[in-house]
């Protein structure tokens, strides 16, 4: 049975910097109960409250506490940064409750910020090929995508944009289809006050932000639905 969201502890954040500042598995084994309790297992009570309401409203998103969260622990295998800890956890919510479906939902909680975001992230050639060919082909329905994006407070995010239209798409011109063709993504993000993450409110919030980030998710539904 599903356990309510109460809040992170008050002491995530406060355990989110000391991991930082000690980077040691000896520190973190030490202080594992406190990771757990304060961070991880809260985490996951949000996860499968936010599953329970997303089904409520049928927003197509679901997880759980085991497959949704990422590990605490940073892929050092290639990078040139060694330390072994991240400085945030973060977990996914999904149309199959995996991490490996598009049109997702997406939780952080980090040192820097907190941030919940609705995301087609990376997506695979084809996929990604038949958004940019939407917006092109069918700029009205994108217009009013934005616009129903704007009238719910909302804009599509531009990290990670290319500087050049991609090849093929050379022709469109209107500035705000050649931007968002540029996109290698389309994510929205809602910044988390990071005082607001130790009570249950928070769960309102997040499911408050989805349902106006659907558009985003409706309308990559419909593309994905037509690609093989």
């Amino acid at each position: 049975m599903t356990v309510a969201f109460n809040g992170f502890g008050q002491k995530a954040i406060p355990f989110l910097k000391a991991l930082d500042f000690h980077q040691s598995r000896e520190w973190f084994l030490e202080n594992r109960d406190l990771f757990e309790s304060e961070l991880r297992d809260p985490f996951g009570d949000l996860v499968e409250t936010l599953s329970e309401r997303f089904a409520a409203v049928g927003l197509g998103l679901r997880g759980d506490r085991k497959k949704s969260l990422f590990r605490i622990n940073r892929d050092v295998r290639f990078a040139k940064d060694k330390r072994p800890y991240n400085r945030h956890l973060s977990a996914i919510l999904s149309p199959d409750g995996t991490k490996m479906e598009q049109g997702v939902f997406f939780v952080h909680i980090g040192l820097e910020r907190c941030f919940a975001g609705v995301a087609w992230w990376q997506p695979g050639s084809a996929l990604l090929l038949a958004m940019r060919n939407a917006i092109a082909m069918r700029p009205g329905e994108f217009r009013a995508l934005i616009k129903t994006l704007k009238q719910n407070r909302l804009e599509l995010d531009t990290e990670g944009c290319m500087k050049r239209a991609p090849r093929g798409f050379e022709h469109v011109t209107d500035a705000d289809l050649a931007a968002a063709i540029r996109n290698r993504h389309f994510a929205i993000r809602h910044e988390i006050d990071p005082a607001g993450i130790h009570g249950p409110a928070l769960v309102d919030e997040l499911v408050d932000f989805a349902l106006r980030a659907r558009p985003l998710l409706d309308w990559g539904r419909a593309i994905e639905g037509q690609v093989e």
